[in-house]
Protein backbone atom coordinates (compact mmCIF):
# COMPACT_ATOMS: atom_id res chain seq x y z
CA UNK A 1 0.00 0.00 0.00
CA UNK A 2 0.72 3.72 -0.73
CA UNK A 3 1.00 6.26 1.41
CA UNK A 4 -0.87 9.72 0.59
CA UNK A 5 2.70 11.40 1.08
CA UNK A 6 4.06 9.42 -1.44
CA UNK A 7 1.35 9.51 -3.88
CA UNK A 8 1.08 13.03 -4.22
CA UNK A 9 5.54 13.06 -4.33
CA UNK A 10 5.97 13.75 -7.74
CA UNK A 11 9.41 14.73 -6.96
CA UNK A 12 10.41 10.89 -8.79
CA UNK A 13 7.96 11.86 -11.84
CA UNK A 14 10.69 11.17 -14.83
CA UNK A 15 10.31 11.90 -18.78
CA UNK A 16 10.36 9.42 -21.22
CA UNK A 17 11.73 9.28 -24.36
CA UNK A 18 8.40 9.45 -25.82
CA UNK A 19 8.12 13.09 -24.33
CA UNK A 20 10.75 13.85 -26.06
CA UNK A 21 9.96 12.53 -29.06
CA UNK A 22 6.73 14.59 -28.59
CA UNK A 23 8.30 17.97 -27.74
CA UNK A 24 10.34 17.94 -30.60
CA UNK A 25 7.70 16.81 -33.09
CA UNK A 26 5.35 19.72 -31.83
CA UNK A 27 8.32 21.74 -32.49
CA UNK A 28 8.06 21.40 -36.16
CA UNK A 29 4.52 21.00 -35.74
CA UNK A 30 4.36 24.98 -34.49
CA UNK A 31 6.31 26.06 -37.04
CA UNK A 32 4.39 24.70 -39.88
CA UNK A 33 1.52 26.31 -38.67
CA UNK A 34 3.39 29.75 -38.02
CA UNK A 35 4.24 29.04 -41.66
CA UNK A 36 0.63 29.19 -42.32
CA UNK A 37 -0.76 32.15 -40.80
CA UNK A 38 2.48 34.13 -41.92
CA UNK A 39 0.47 33.63 -45.62
CA UNK A 40 -2.48 35.49 -44.36
CA UNK A 41 -1.31 38.97 -44.41
CA UNK A 42 -0.99 38.75 -48.20
CA UNK A 43 -4.00 36.54 -49.00
CA UNK A 44 -6.56 37.73 -46.77
CA UNK A 45 -7.99 41.42 -46.11
CA UNK A 46 -10.86 39.74 -43.66
CA UNK A 47 -10.29 41.35 -39.88
CA UNK A 48 -11.47 37.81 -38.22
CA UNK A 49 -9.07 36.09 -40.63
CA UNK A 50 -6.28 38.77 -39.20
CA UNK A 51 -7.19 38.03 -36.19
CA UNK A 52 -7.28 34.05 -35.73
CA UNK A 53 -3.72 33.99 -37.06
CA UNK A 54 -2.34 36.59 -34.76
CA UNK A 55 -3.63 34.20 -31.78
CA UNK A 56 -2.24 31.32 -33.42
CA UNK A 57 1.44 32.64 -34.57
CA UNK A 58 1.20 34.32 -30.71
CA UNK A 59 0.48 30.83 -29.26
CA UNK A 60 2.47 28.79 -31.20
CA UNK A 61 5.67 31.01 -31.04
CA UNK A 62 5.50 31.24 -27.45
CA UNK A 63 5.04 27.19 -26.96
CA UNK A 64 8.20 26.54 -29.30
CA UNK A 65 10.50 28.53 -27.02
CA UNK A 66 8.67 26.75 -23.68
CA UNK A 67 8.98 23.09 -25.41
CA UNK A 68 12.90 24.32 -26.46
CA UNK A 69 13.65 25.68 -23.32
CA UNK A 70 12.41 22.17 -21.70
CA UNK A 71 14.63 19.95 -24.02
CA UNK A 72 17.95 22.27 -23.80
CA UNK A 73 17.10 21.61 -19.69
CA UNK A 74 16.86 18.36 -19.90
CA UNK A 75 20.35 18.20 -21.77
CA UNK A 76 17.96 16.67 -25.26
CA UNK A 77 18.17 18.09 -28.98
CA UNK A 78 16.04 21.28 -28.81
CA UNK A 79 14.96 21.35 -33.18
CA UNK A 80 14.84 24.89 -34.54
CA UNK A 81 11.80 25.98 -36.54
CA UNK A 82 13.18 24.95 -39.68
CA UNK A 83 13.83 20.89 -38.60
CA UNK A 84 10.44 19.97 -40.66
CA UNK A 85 12.32 21.04 -43.83
CA UNK A 86 15.27 18.74 -43.57
CA UNK A 87 16.09 16.28 -45.81
CA UNK A 88 13.69 12.95 -45.33
CA UNK A 89 12.36 14.89 -42.49
CA UNK A 90 8.83 13.34 -41.04
CA UNK A 91 5.65 15.22 -40.98
CA UNK A 92 3.40 14.24 -37.76
CA UNK A 93 0.39 13.98 -38.05
CA UNK A 94 -1.88 16.96 -39.29
CA UNK A 95 1.23 18.74 -40.86
CA UNK A 96 0.75 19.67 -44.85
CA UNK A 97 2.26 18.47 -47.55
CA UNK A 98 4.60 20.53 -49.99
CA UNK A 99 1.72 20.00 -52.25
CA UNK A 100 -0.95 21.24 -49.59
CA UNK A 101 1.34 24.48 -49.06
CA UNK A 102 1.84 24.89 -52.20
CA UNK A 103 -1.95 25.19 -53.08
CA UNK A 104 -2.07 27.24 -49.90
CA UNK A 105 0.69 29.96 -51.53
CA UNK A 106 -1.32 30.18 -54.43
CA UNK A 107 -4.75 30.79 -52.98
CA UNK A 108 -5.94 34.38 -52.19
CA UNK A 109 -9.24 35.75 -51.32
CA UNK A 110 -11.88 33.52 -50.16
CA UNK A 111 -10.37 30.75 -51.71
CA UNK A 112 -7.28 30.75 -49.68
CA UNK A 113 -9.79 31.59 -46.42
CA UNK A 114 -11.39 28.56 -47.05
CA UNK A 115 -8.64 26.32 -47.74
CA UNK A 116 -6.52 27.78 -45.07
CA UNK A 117 -9.40 27.33 -42.51
CA UNK A 118 -9.79 23.74 -44.03
CA UNK A 119 -6.31 22.48 -43.52
CA UNK A 120 -5.36 24.45 -40.42
CA UNK A 121 -8.20 22.13 -38.63
CA UNK A 122 -6.71 19.10 -40.48
CA UNK A 123 -3.80 20.57 -38.86
CA UNK A 124 -4.77 21.81 -35.24
CA UNK A 125 -6.72 17.90 -35.07
CA UNK A 126 -3.08 15.88 -36.23
CA UNK A 127 -1.75 18.41 -32.58
CA UNK A 128 -4.55 16.46 -31.26
CA UNK A 129 -3.92 13.19 -31.98
CA UNK A 130 -0.23 13.40 -31.29
CA UNK A 131 -1.44 14.79 -27.56
CA UNK A 132 -3.36 11.09 -27.62
CA UNK A 133 -0.42 8.92 -29.17
CA UNK A 134 1.78 10.48 -26.34
CA UNK A 135 -0.65 9.78 -23.58
CA UNK A 136 -1.53 5.85 -24.55
CA UNK A 137 2.18 5.10 -23.87
CA UNK A 138 3.07 4.11 -20.42
CA UNK A 139 4.42 6.16 -18.20
CA UNK A 140 4.36 9.27 -21.15
CA UNK A 141 2.85 12.60 -20.48
CA UNK A 142 3.41 12.37 -16.48
CA UNK A 143 6.12 15.38 -16.36
CA UNK A 144 4.36 18.03 -14.69
CA UNK A 145 5.15 20.37 -17.49
CA UNK A 146 4.36 18.22 -20.47
CA UNK A 147 1.11 17.05 -18.23
CA UNK A 148 0.40 20.98 -17.79
CA UNK A 149 1.14 21.28 -22.12
CA UNK A 150 -0.52 18.46 -22.85
CA UNK A 151 -3.98 19.59 -21.46
CA UNK A 152 -3.76 23.19 -22.37
CA UNK A 153 -3.29 22.04 -26.46
CA UNK A 154 -6.45 19.71 -26.27
CA UNK A 155 -8.23 22.77 -24.75
CA UNK A 156 -6.88 25.58 -27.12
CA UNK A 157 -6.25 23.34 -30.47
CA UNK A 158 -10.24 22.20 -29.81
CA UNK A 159 -11.56 25.39 -29.41
CA UNK A 160 -9.88 26.56 -32.41
CA UNK A 161 -11.22 23.71 -34.26
CA UNK A 162 -14.59 24.92 -33.26
CA UNK A 163 -14.06 28.91 -34.37
CA UNK A 164 -12.44 27.48 -37.60
CA UNK A 165 -15.17 25.70 -37.95
CA UNK A 166 -17.66 28.64 -38.07
CA UNK A 167 -15.82 30.38 -39.81
CA UNK A 168 -15.31 27.93 -42.64
CA UNK A 169 -19.48 27.49 -42.27
CA UNK A 170 -19.62 31.18 -42.85
CA UNK A 171 -17.52 31.76 -45.90
CA UNK A 172 -19.09 28.30 -47.83
CA UNK A 173 -22.54 30.71 -47.84
CA UNK A 174 -20.75 33.42 -49.57
CA UNK A 175 -20.38 33.25 -53.27
CA UNK A 176 -16.96 31.52 -55.39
Amino acid sequence: MIAADEAVDLSRVQYTAADVQFMQGMISHHAQALEMTALIASRSTREDMRKLGLRIELSQEDEIKMMQGWLRARNEEAPDVHAHHAHGATLMPGMLTPQEMGRLGEASGTAFERLFLELMIKHHQGALIMVEDLLSQPGAGQDSDIFAFTSDITADQSMEIDRMGAMLAMLKELPQ
